[in-house]
């Protein structure tokens, strides 16, 4: 299982002058990042801003154009075991038949390890998984039946049950109502304390959270060594249109007309 305690200075993931593009599109360009362990890493940004991307690097299931990423000073297809993943929500039909406990025991390393062929030892690390994040009462409800928040929950610790040193998560409270994501984005800053977490969103509560650090990006990556919003920042996410405000220029950094239409054209 997960354990603390280990030097939390130590390089986990590391993007030294990436690019990426797909075909013509360049997504990502001149990209530098460091993730330490003990971070709580916001990814923020625009949709097409290349969020996405950036964790399909770290996974290593896409090579940069230019430019190198290393995860525990390897090539990240190398180290996979060491990195827990929880993709997009999607939906499941309340009558699926699988329990939380199954979806857990699916993230262990041996591919028999579900449901009645699991050992006792697998089931106990994927109990301890579920206890991580709360969730051990609701072992053996179907995964369907359950919240989205609580979902959420399940498929953390389905990532959490190999004992990963790094979590990546790709906008995991799409389908969490504002009262659970702010609950879940908490559980996110307990668990930074055994397992660096990469959560990356274009939900800006998660400011909010303990965050350690942000990332903004659109095609460029801009880090903020810590949680708050300058008044800079407030000041491009805030703007005014024909005498209203809305989310404006959020995380552009100079590139104008991301987000929203120019300045003087009305919203569609």
């Amino acid at each position: 299982m997960v354990t603390a305690g280990k030097d939390r200075g130590e390089i986990i993931a590391q993007l030294q002058d990436v690019d990426f593009s797909y075909g013509a599109n360049k997504v990502l360009e001149g990209v530098d990042l460091t993730v330490r362990r003990g971070d709580y890493l916001a990814v923020l940004g625009p949709n097409g801003g290349g969020k996405t991307t950036l964790v399909k690097l770290i996974l290593g299931l896409i090579r940069p154009d230019a430019g190198q990423v290393r995860v525990f000073n390897a090539p990240p297809a190398q180290t996979r075991g060491s990195i827990g993943y929880v993709p997009q929500y999607t939906n499941i039909r309340p009558d699926f038949p699988v329990s939380a406990l199954d979806v857990v025991l699916m993230g262990l390393a041996t591919a028999r390890s579900f449901g009645l062929r699991a050992s006792s030892a697998e089931r106990d690390k994927a109990m301890q998984a579920l206890a991580l994040v709360d969730m051990a009462d609701c072992a053996d409800r179907r995964i369907g039946t359950l919240s989205g928040g609580q979902r959420q929950r399940v498929f953390i610790a389905r990532a959490l049950a190999s004992g990963p040193d790094l979590l990546l998560m790709d906008e995991p409270t799409a389908s969490v109502d504002a009262h659970a994501r702010f609950c879940f984005y908490e559980l996110l800053a307990e668990l930074s304390d055994r397992v660096s977490v990469v959560v990356v969103s274009h939900d800006l509560s998660i400011v909010a959270s303990r965050v350690t650090a942000i990332a903004c990006v659109n095609k460029r990556l801009h880090y903020h060594p810590g949680p708050e919003l300058t008044t800079a920042m407030l000041e491009l996410m805030y703007g005014g249109h024909d005498g209203h405000k809305c989310p404006v220029m959020a995380f552009a950094h100079g590139l104008p007309g991301i987000m929203v239409p120019p300045h003087g054209k009305r919203h569609v």
